[in-house]
This record gives C-alpha cells, sequence and structure tokens, in this order.
C-alpha cells in the first residue's frame, strides 16, 4: 500500500510496549512516561492524517485544472475541425502534449509523514491561450441599462410625435376613412309652353352608384347582374366597379353607374345587397309629349343630368340649378356614426323656362308637316308658325325626329336635328321677296310698273329662264312674283347692283344667326359682292349660291308682314324662380327698319298673286274665307360640297294678307325633285286654315283681288 495511507502507519515499538507492559510491574513513572509518548505518537498521526488530506485535496484540485485544460483543448480542437471543413485553411501547428502530472505514490505504513510542500513549490497549471475571456456582469448590466434607456428615449419620442406634433394630421387621416360625402341632386327645373303646360319636367327617381372600396362581389358578376336593370353592357359598369384608385392614388368612394333610375328599379338593385352599391335620392326627367317639338326642347343625360341637345343645352345653367352635398362618418358597416360628425348643404333647385310655344299648336303643324314628308317621299322637312310684331315662335316642327323621353334609342344620330335652324340649304325662289322689296324701295320699279323680258337671260354664259312659258312680253310686277319670274327678277337685280343686294339681303337678317335660342343654329352663308363670278348676277338674285336657314327666311316675310320692321324670331317667353316668380325675360327682340311701310304694304297685296292669281305657282294654298300671302321656291341642297340630287320645295307667307298675324313656312328636301307649290303649298294652306280658326282670327272681308300680270 501506498505511504500515505495512514491505516499503515503504526510505530514499530508499540507492540514491544504492549508486550512489556506489565500494570504491576510498573511504576507511576514509568506510566507517566509512556502516556507521554502515546499522546506524542497520537499527534504526530493526527498532523500525518491533516498533511495527507491536504496532499489529497491539492491532488484533486490539480487534476480538475487538468481536466478542464483538456477539455477546452478538446473543444478548441473540435472547433479547429469545423471551420478546417466549413473553409480550406493552413494547418494548424499541432499542440503539444501535456504529460500528465505524476501522483505522488502512497507513503508506506510507519514511514514519516512528508512535509506539506510550499505554496512556491506547487506545479504551475499552464495558460492555455484559446481560453475565453470570462464575462464581466457589471458591464452587462451597464450595456442593458443604456439600451433600455435608449428605447424608453426612442419610444417616448415617437409618442410625443404621434399625440402631440403629428396628432392632427392623423386625426385628419382617420376622419377621411371614415368620411363619406354623397352628392344631393339639385331638381332640374321644367320647359314649359306659353300656356304653362309642362313639354319637360322632372320626378323623384333614384340614382346608382358605388364605393368600389366596398365592393364584395366579383366586379365582373357585380357588372353582370346590374347591366340588365340599369339597360346598360356589363362592360361599360365593370371598369367602374373595379377601379379602387384614381391616377394620382386616391381611393375612388363614388362613381355613379346610373342616373334618373325608376323607384322600382331601385327596389330590385337594393336585393343585391353588396355595400358598395350606392341608392340615393335622384330625378328623372319626363318629356309628357314624347316627340311634341323634341327637336327644339332637346334631352339631358350624362352622370350629372346636363342638357345634351336643344333648349335643354342652351339654357342649361338655368335649368340644373346647384347641386348640394351631404357629408357624413360612417362605421365598418357602412352605417353613419350617430352623433359623429354630419353636415348637409342643401341643393338650390334649377328654375324653370316657359316658351313661346303653343302645345296645341305644334302637334298640328308637326302632324301635318310629317304628311307632307310621307305623301312626298321627302327626306326631311321643317315647319314653323312665327306671331308677327312680336317674333315669337308660336310652333317649330321637324322630322325626322325622336322620342325625348328615351333619346338615345334611335338609329341615326340625325334625328336630333332641328331641321329648322340648324339646316342650310340654297333658298330658291324664296328669296326673290329681298329683291322685289329692294327694287320697289331703291325705285326700280312701281308697284303697278311693269317690264318688257324676254324668256330667257345669260349672266357668265349661263341662260336663265323663266318656268311659266310667256315668250318676249312685259310683266307687271304682281304677274313677276306669281310667275316667279328668274328673268325679271335678274333684270330688278341688275337695277340694284351688287352692293345694293347684299346690304339688303343682310338688313333682311341673312348671314348671321337668327338667335332664336336653339344651341347649333347655323348662319347660312352669303357671298360678298367682291367675290361674285358672272354667273353670281344671275344666280344669287333667284336664291342660288346662298345658303339660309328656314327660320332666316321665315323672319324676312316676318319683316316684310310687320310693316317693313325686322324682328328677330324667339322660342323664350320668360325665365321663371323656382318660386314661379318672373325674374327675367329674354329682353325686347331686335328690331330694324329695312323697307318702309309703304313698300311693305305694297308687298301685302302682291304677294297675294302667287295664290289667288290663275298663273301662280302657290294655287294649291287658296283658302276658303282667308287671304294668304306667300312665295313659293325651288332650292338646292349642298351635301359634301356639291349639289345633292332633287330639290328643296318651300313656300313662306303671311296671313291674313290685308292684316298680317302670322307667318307660315314650310320646307322639304325631296331627293326625287318637286316644285314648291306642288310639294308644300297644301301643307301651307293647312297650318295656315288651323293657326287663323285656333287663335279665333276674323276672316277676311270681301273677294280675293285680281291680278292684271301682263303689261
Amino acid at each position: 500500500m501506498a505511504e500515505s495511507d495512514p491505516r499503515q502507519r503504526r510505530d514499530p515499538s508499540s507492540m514491544s510496549r504492549a508486550r512489556r507492559y506489565t500494570p504491576r510491574g510498573r511504576t507511576v513513572r514509568e506510566a507517566a512516561s509512556d502516556a507521554g509518548e502515546d499522546n506524542r505518537a497520537r499527534e504526530h498521526g493526527a498532523r500525518d492524517r491533516e498533511a495527507a488530506r491536504r496532499a489529497r485535496s491539492r491532488e484533486a484540485q490539480q487534476r480538475e485544472t487538468e481536466d478542464l485544460a483538456a477539455r477546452r483543448r478538446r473543444e478548441a480542437a473540435a472547433r479547429s475541425r469545423q471551420r478546417r471543413q466549413r473553409e480550406p485553411a493552413p494547418e494548424a501547428p499541432r499542440a503539444r502534449q501535456e504529460a500528465p502530472a505524476r501522483r505522488p505514490a502512497p507513503r508506506r505504513p510507519g514511514t514519516p509523514s512528508p512535509r506539506r510542500p510550499s505554496r512556491e513549490a506547487a506545479p504551475k497549471v499552464r495558460q492555455i491561450r484559446e481560453l475565453p475571456r470570462v464575462g464581466s456582469p457589471a458591464r452587462r448590466l451597464r450595456f442593458a441599462s443604456a439600451l433600455v434607456l435608449i428605447l424608453l428615449l426612442v419610444s417616448g419620442g415617437r409618442l410625443v410625435q404621434l399625440q402631440v406634433t403629428d396628432s392632427a394630421a392623423y386625426a385628419a387621416d382617420a376622419l377621411n376613412q371614415r368620411l363619406v360625402t354623397e352628392p344631393i341632386p339639385a331638381e332640374r327645373g321644367s320647359i314649359l309652353d306659353r300656356n304653362g303646360n309642362a313639354l319637360a319636367y322632372s320626378v323623384e327617381a333614384n340614382y346608382i352608384a358605388v364605393d368600389p372600396t366596398r365592393v364584395e362581389a366579383d366586379p365582373a358578376e357585380l357588372a353582370a347582374d346590374l347591366g340588365p336593370l340599369l339597360g346598360r353592357r356589363a362592360s361599360e359598369l365593370e371598369p367602374l366597379i373595379a377601379t379602387r384608385e384614381t391616377p394620382q392614388g386616391e381611393p375612388v368612394q363614388f362613381a355613379y353607374l346610373q342616373r334618373g333610375v325608376d323607384l322600382a328599379t331601385g327596389d330590385e338593385i337594393a336585393e343585391i345587397d353588396d355595400p358598395g352599391i350606392i341608392i340615393g335620392d335622384d330625378e328623372r326627367r319626363i318629356v309628357p309629349g314624347h316627340d311634341l317639338a323634341a327637336n327644339v326642347i332637346g334631352f339631358t343625360g350624362g352622370d350629372s343630368g346636363e342638357g345634351l341637345a336643344g333648349l335643354e343645352s342652351s339654357y342649361d345653367d338655368w335649368l340644373r340649378g346647384t347641386d348640394g352635398e351631404v357629408a357624413y362618418e360612417r362605421g365598418g358597416s357602412g352605417q353613419p356614426i350617430p352623433g359623429a360628425f354630419y353636415r348637409e348643404e342643401p341643393a338650390s333647385p334649377g328654375k324653370d323656362v316657359q316658351l313661346t310655344l303653343d302645345a296645341d299648336l305644334q302637334f298640328q303643324v308637326q302632324k301635318i308637316l310629317e304628311e307632307t314628308v310621307d305623301d312626298n317621299d321627302a327626306e326631311f322637312g321643317s315647319a314653323m308658325v312665327m306671331e308677327v310684331g312680336s317674333g315669337e315662335m308660336l310652333a317649330m316642327a321637324s322630322t325626322p325626329t325622336y322620342d325625348a323621353a328615351d333619346p338615345f334609342e334611335v338609329d341615326d344620330e340625325e334625328v336630333y336635328r332641328d331641321y329648322a335652324t340648324q339646316e342650310t340649304f340654297d333658298p330658291g325662289s324664296i328669296h326673290k321677296a329681298i329683291i322685289f322689296a329692294a327694287a320697289l324701295e331703291e325705285g326700280c320699279i312701281e308697284a303697278d310698273g311693269t317690264m318688257p323680258m324676254g324668256q330667257t337671260i345669260n349672266k357668265g354664259g349661263q341662260i336663265y329662264e323663266d318656268t311659266y312659258p310667256h315668250g318676249d312680253a312685259s310683266l307687271s310686277l304682281a304677274g313677276m312674283i306669281a310667275q316667279s319670274s328668274n328673268v325679271g327678277t335678274i333684270l330688278l337685280a341688275d337695277c340694284l347692283g351688287e352692293d345694293k343686294v347684299y346690304e339688303y339681303q343682310q338688313a333682311f337678317g341673312l348671314g348671321r344667326p337668327t338667335g332664336v335660342g336653339v344651341t347649333g343654329e347655323a348662319s347660312g352663308l352669303l357671298v360678298d359682292p367682291e367675290l361674285w363670278s358672272g354667273t353670281s348676277f344671275g344666280s344669287i338674285p333667284i336664291g342660288h349660291e346662298i345658303t339660309a336657314t328656314l327660320i332666316q327666311m321665315a323672319a324676312v316675310y316676318g319683316a316684310i308682314a310687320n310693316d317693313g320692321e325686322y324682328v328677330q324670331p324667339t322660342l323664350i317667353d320668360d325665365l321663371i324662380d323656382a318660386e314661379g316668380d318672373v325674374v327675367e325675360d329674354d329682353g325686347e327682340p331686335e328690331t330694324h327698319r329695312v323697307v318702309s311701310e309703304k313698300t311693305a304694304a305694297d308687298l301685302h297685296y302682291l304677294l297675294q298673286a302667287p295664290i289667288a292669281d290663275g298663273t301662280g305657282t302657290g294655287q294649291n294654298a287658296h283658302l276658303e274665307n282667308y287671304r294668304l300671302a306667300g312665295k313659293t321656291g325651288t332650292g338646292k341642297l349642298v351635301k359634301d360640297g356639291e349639289y345633292a340630287p332633287g330639290s328643296v320645295a318651300s313656300f313662306v307667307g303671311f296671313a291674313p294678307a290685308e292684316d298680317p298675324q302670322y307667318v307660315v313656312a314650310v320646307t322639304v328636301y325631296v331627293p326625287n325633285g318637286g316644285g314648291g307649290g306642288g310639294t308644300t303649298g297644301d301643307a301651307f294652306r293647312q297650318i295656315n286654315e288651323f293657326a287663323l280658326g285656333y287663335f279665333g282670327v276674323r276672316p277676311s272681308q270681301g273677294p280675293d283681288p285680281e291680278f292684271d300680270v301682263w303689261g
């Protein structure tokens, strides 16, 4: 056994003492001496045991140090191998193997205990360079405290920014997300006839809109469901439903799908129950007469229900009023939040427009015109009745026409045209009244004068002839008017000269719009005297190489009927506010004198000749009990810069001739051709007959006049 084992350390003389122990043979001194030796032996044994314990403790500590160093070397070697496996690196120098410390041999029993080695003599533990540094808890605590402080400062600063500096901006943004603004459409004003009958007015309806940000259904499927109910193609509705942002990146929260929807249709759409569909109060335009004066009244449309044609367009600002709006906060369900922000700006209703048209007279004129167009296979036509003196249009009809209550169901947009104000044509012989009036005013001929003339005349190499055969003869002014003499009219224009002809054309209102009130009114075309060609001296006096509208020609005869004073035609009687008070009228019509009263009175008599004389071109317009004055015309229509086939047949005049009250004008375009008297004479008579009887005009007194047409 090793020397360090205390069980083997015994005094070799102890056994001998035991054997020599003889209590009876020992003295007290000997016993005491022997006891002292035993005590010293025990003390030496305790010291030996303590030294052995300390040696064992040092050996265990040394082994632990060696084991820790070895373990760390193994771990360092393992990490080195892992690094070499991950990336190539030069081979690390091999660590020198440390020889394990030799454990001291156990001390044999009986051997003296070795002395305790000093602290300087203890073996030194070799430092390993790869040994990690021991952490510092105090430093970690300081770092963690600083990090927490920084986080608190950042969080506090952010809270100050959100709740103090930027709070208003974030609150406004949140409000905008909850805020919804919807329009309150203004009630559109009505269009009334001269007697207060509504020609167009609005009734309660719904508008259908969409908030794309709240649509739950698939946009294509929702568009397919709404299309049949709204009368629109699904391909038109889908982009409106699917577009959630404007090009500027702002959310789209309101877009019209259809306005003026019937209340019943609105109820059907409500059953779809999609939160993105908005159904609001609106109005729908009602036109009770459907096609009655449709070309004059026009129609509305678009997202805002604005006027698109006719008087609905030209007086749109007056009729539509000002829309209001309501703004409120809504919750996630789409319902208004009680007690939250709410603001309403009420709408200002539109104002009414009262026309000079008479609905009953308009109906009859329109009916007569349509029959005339059908009977003569005409392409289009127009007819009107104007009150002499005031210039008020009592009836204005066009055909073909359309249903103004359903204006978009048409095959050709040409039906929207108002042919009385927007269609120009060569007026033909109805223009001759200007030459006759100017010739009388300028003294080129007297009312009972005559003029010799041939059957034809040459102007600029162009032969012009009279349609009524008279050979070389003298014709009175009445005869020239009755037979619509081209030659006689050209000779009178030669007397006037081109400058005077142009001057009287302008004085009678040609070459400029009348300003009657219809959007898109045409001005017609006059040729400046400096641009006249050789044929112009023959063509222009008889109504060619110029263009005019029917309303312009009606105004010409209105000036003659009004004792020589031109009066601007008008369709507007009064402008009425929402309370029914007249707040503005259209002012006094423009007037100016064109010819003297005497010249006008002479023409009142002479213009009866085409109807009353046996050689006249308008005999089929003769009306019992009333004397009619007027002139027929056969003009041309220009299409695409050249004359179209056929002719424009016209009849313009006034009645009663002795005291004119109303101007009547009729024109139709007949592609197959036709004269003014034969095509429009009967319509001229029927319209005069109804108008004179409708307004209670007293019949003419005495027999019809007789004219001496030959000189």
